[in-house]
Order: C-alpha cells, then sequence, then structure tokens
C-alpha cells in the first residue's frame, strides 16, 4: 500500500491545494493531508479548524485522510508509514525552497521520496495569503476557494 502525505498550513484550503489533492489521491493508495501546528505563525483558523474545513471540502475522495501535526514533516512522515511526500509547485521561487526541502528531508530519512506537481497554471497566482488578504476587505473570494468555506472565512473578519 503506498502512502502520501500533502502538507501544508491550508489556512485556508484553496482551489489550487484541493487540484494538488484530487490529482495526488490518484497517485497513492492513501493520501494523508498533514495539517501543520507552526507555533510560529499566528494562523486565521486553528489547527482543529483547518482539519476540519478540509474533511469538509475533501469527503468525497474515499482514500483522504486528514490530520494535524507539528514538528519535523519527515517525522510524520516515519509515523504514518508514508512513502512519499507530494508538494504542488506554483512558480521557480516554489522550487528552489522546495528542493532544498526535499533534500534535506531525503537526508534526514532516505526512505521517502518526494514528488513536485505542478499546479494548474488557473491557480498559479493563488495562495491561502491572498486569500485572507482579499476575505479581510470583505472581497470577492469565490473564485479562490471552495464556496462552502466562504461564509466560515468572512466570519473570521466579521464580514
Amino acid at each position: 500500500m503506498k502512502t502520501g502525505i500533502y502538507p501544508g498550513s491550508f489556512d485556508p484550503i484553496t482551489l489550487g491545494h484541493l487540484d494538488i489533492i484530487n490529482r495526488s489521491s490518484k497517485m497513492v493508495d492513501k493520501l494523508i493531508i498533514g495539517v501543520l501546528r507552526n507555533r510560529s505563525k499566528h494562523p486565521l483558523f486553528s489547527a482543529e479548524e483547518r482539519v476540519d474545513l478540509i474533511k469538509k471540502v475533501t469527503s468525497d475522495i474515499d482514500n483522504v485522510v486528514v490530520e494535524s501535526f507539528d514538528g519535523l514533516l519527515v517525522d510524520f512522515a516515519q509515523s504514518k508509514g508514508a512513502d512519499v511526500i507530494i508538494r504542488g509547485l506554483r512558480a521557480v521561487t516554489d522550487f528552489e525552497y522546495e528542493l532544498q526541502m526535499a533534500q534535506t528531508n531525503r537526508k534526514i530519512n532516505s526512505n521517502v521520496d518526494t514528488i513536485f506537481l505542478a499546479t494548474n497554471i488557473k491557480y498559479a497566482y493563488l495562495s491561502s495569503s491572498v486569500v485572507r488578504e482579499v476575505a479581510s476587505y470583505g472581497g470577492d473570494i469565490s473564485h479562490f476557494i471552495p464556496k462552502e468555506l466562504m461564509s466560515a472565512v468572512y466570519a473570521k473578519y466579521n464580514v
């Protein structure tokens, strides 16, 4: 059984993230969406809220499991018996950072590989920070995130 991990903050999950989830879920038997608990950041949604939101929008994908984690990604991957880490790339700048992380992870645990998926061009500009910025001003985020999550995002900004 091949297990993959797609890690990230997902604060909030975007249509670009969902594109990577849908595509990568077809490459593995089990896909774990690893929601990072990053102590150095102040997320819009708690890790538990992000897990719940992701579960809501991925419930139709049978082989997807959503969990939060903290610490090193490779340690989380090893604890879950993961074979691959999946990362989406929007631009060359993403690749430079992600390559360095993949090489570091491989040095720490040579049993886990990283797969890079190029983001669908229609989401190349999209990030969670863009969604948060637009939403904070009450702007239209309907083209950025799943429609069923819009009220949750706007509620965080009292919009």
